[in-house]
């Protein structure tokens, strides 16, 4: 939207969306006053009384600039617009105001009816914007719209209605930060094998005996071996595939678990049985 006009394009699209889908005859004048201003007779008036920030969109991040692949833009400015429609028709002696009321019912049921402001009744410069123009009516107590008319007389049966979002672009604008690349072919090495134990043997015999541990990848790593809360530690070979650790002589006789750590990157428990 543009910066200077989108606040105006509004107003006159919802203009035009009353004119449009006006049912009741004779066609209907909308004007866009204040309540105190004089025009026809016979209108329905759209009178802009505040215009705020919308607070769900009021801090997103600077975005790439439409069709610009090197060129960043603040985020726009996004507003809720509120309004005030009040209809006005010369009292009528039996029925007073009963033909404003019929006209305000009739732009209610407009507005009710048209959510999202169509396209073929947005100005021309609202046609291309990304957000959709959504009216919602927004009930106000008798003392909030008394504040309204505070300083309007006299005052006159009227409702209220948010259209949002309205987006003013903003022209701060910068480049793109360029990226940090390494051209080259990276480096690429042999895959990590870990060390890995898959035997001990034997898995039965009497106190003190020689267990031997077999497994891949465990040259030059230290083997931690643990049987019943004592530690016995062996260095593995470089080059081999396996490593012995002796049981305590003062072992009783049962079941017990061997418990293997091979460079804080492998662990297993095997079951030694003393005869």
């Amino acid at each position: 939207m543009s910066a200077g006009t989108a606040i105006g394009m509004v107003s006159e699209s919802l203009q035009d969306l009353l004119v449009g889908e006006w049912s009741l005859r004779p066609g209907l004048t909308v004007t866009i006053l204040g309540p105190d201003e004089v025009a026809g007779d016979r209108r329905v008036n759209l009178f802009l009384y505040a215009v705020a920030e919308n607070p769900f969109l009021k801090n997103r991040d600077w975005a790439l600039q439409p069709g610009s692949g090197d060129t960043l833009v603040a985020p726009p400015l996004t507003l809720n617009l509120s309004y005030l429609l009040t209809a006005y028709a010369p009292n009528d002696p039996s029925t007073g105001n009963a033909t404003a009321h019929e006209m305000l019912g009739e732009a209610m049921r407009v507005l009710h009816e048209h959510p999202v402001v169509p396209e073929e009744h947005l100005a021309a410069g609202l046609r291309d914007a990304i957000e959709e123009l959504r009216i919602v009516h927004v009930p106000l107590k008798l003392e909030e719209m008394n504040r309204i008319w505070g300083t309007f007389t006299p005052y006159r049966i009227s409702t209220a209605y948010e259209v949002s979002v309205v987006q003013l672009d903003a022209e701060d604008e910068r480049p793109l930060p360029k990226r940090v690349r390494t051209v080259g072919v990276p480096d690429v090495g042999a895959p990590f094998a870990p060390p890995v134990v898959t035997a001990m043997s034997p898995v039965s015999g009497p106190p003190g005996t020689m267990l031997s541990f077999s497994g891949e990848h465990l040259d030059g790593r230290q083997a931690a071996v643990r049987v019943s809360g004592k530690a016995l530690t062996s260095e593995v070979d470089p080059g081999a595939d396996g490593f012995s650790a002796q049981l305590p002589a003062t072992l009783e006789r049962g079941l017990h678990e061997v418990r293997v750590d091979v460079a804080g990157l492998f662990r297993r428990v095997f079951l030694f049985e003393v005869e």
